[in-house]
């Protein structure tokens, strides 16, 4: 099981809005296949498997991280791959929260005699998926918040200046995000600072499991923009891939430039003047993205983590200081007393390059 999450991993970049799965089949003890999903509309890890395995898959065991799908989409059902090919016990590491799977995989094995046992390092086939199992289970995606800051929690100097707070490798390592996300979202006041691209900016060699610079899969660019006071001429705007600019339902008559220029608009309800996040997340996990990666200032981030909405924070830390008129990490108005504070815990602290970065989430 542990071979088929390595394999899985391959897909990290590529399967969206699929699943990253993986496969192993052993025989008597050895290895006879092994794959994983590639990209939506190809072959499943099973199937990869099994076309590996050829007539050794007769008797086999398969090892696979998602419980085998028993449905016609793109692809036909992975039950019936291997039950034409023999095997005879399927070890299950998660079963699939997708309601047009959901155990009915499992059992639809069961039924036809195979052996299946399932939850086999299930933490780790869950850790595999965050996005894919959160939209299965509640219509709306993963959120990380990448922010990037000083030792002493500044992400800018008083004049807005930030470029560049951590080193060369730190921002790679967020291009490695941007590619595994399938949205990245931003806020107005970060487009008319800075005209950022917010596109992924490495090339295959550097995306494990990439073999074709045609698989470097460019996101989803959402900008939050209440007023559409998005210029037509951003520079997001212009790049390979989409751009979405979100305003307050009803979109004034300017969202017309935007659209002409290449961007699509969408409006959605507010709350206290601002966009309503809840429905941008349900409207993200409708449009089937699976983890949204949220690039923006200390307002937007707090109201993020205010409103209870990242499961994720990946804080790039630099060691150096920039005193304290420099611009904080999140704006969180009201908190006064300790009582307020906002609990996080720690999931990973690593060096990266000359900085650290740390993963935390909401407890």
């Amino acid at each position: 099981m542990a071979r088929a999450l390595r394999l899985a991993e391959r897909g990290r970049y590529t399967t969206d809005p699929n699943p990253r799965v993986g496969c192993v089949l052993v025989r008597d003890g050895t290895l006879v296949g092994e794959g994983w999903h590639r990209r939506a509309g190809e072959p499943h890890a099973e199937r990869e498997a099994l076309a590996a395995a050829g007539r050794a898959a007769q008797g086999a065991t398969a090892y696979v991280t998602l419980e085998p799908c028993c449905h016609h989409g793109r692809t036909p059902p992975c039950t019936d791959g291997l039950l034409e090919a023999g095997v005879s016990r399927v070890v299950v590491g998660m079963q699939d929260p997708n309601p047009l799977v959901a155990g009915q995989g499992i059992a639809r094995l069961r039924a036809a005699g195979v052996t299946v046992e399932t939850g086999l390092l299930e933490a780790d086939a869950r850790a595999l998926n965050p996005g894919f199992v959160r939209r299965m289970e509640t219509g709306r995606p993963y959120v990380r918040c990448k922010l990037a800051a000083s030792l002493d929690g500044r992400t800018a100097m008083a004049s807005g200046e930030s470029q560049w707070i951590t080193s060369e490798a730190a921002r790679r390592d967020v291009q490695r995000l941007r590619a595994g996300s399938s949205a990245i979202v931003t806020g107005v006041e970060t487009v008319l600072a800075d005209d950022p691209s917010l596109n992924v900016r490495v090339g295959a060699s550097e995306l494990a499991g990439l073999e074709r610079e045609a698989d470097v899969r460019q996101p989803l660019r959402v900008v939050l923009d209440s007023a559409l006071r998005t210029p037509p001429g951003a520079r997001l705007i212009g790049l390979p891939g989409k751009t979405l600019i979100v305003g307050v339902a009803p979109l004034p008559q300017r969202a017309d430039a935007l659209v002409d220029a290449g961007a699509e608009t969408l409006g959605l309800p507010a709350v206290g003047g601002c966009i309503d996040l809840a429905a941008l997340l349900v409207e993200l996990g409708r449009r089937e993205l699976n983890e949204v990666l949220v690039e923006a200032g200390p307002t937007l981030a707090g109201s993020f983590l205010r409103a209870g909405l990242l499961d994720e924070l990946v804080l790039y830390v630099a060691p150096h200081v920039m005193g304290d008129a420099a611009r904080g990490l999140f704006r969180l108005p009201g908190l006064e007393l300790m009582a307020d504070r906002i609990a996080l815990g720690f999931r990973d602290v690593r060096r990266v390059g000359r900085d650290l970065r740390i993963i935390l989430a909401p407890e």
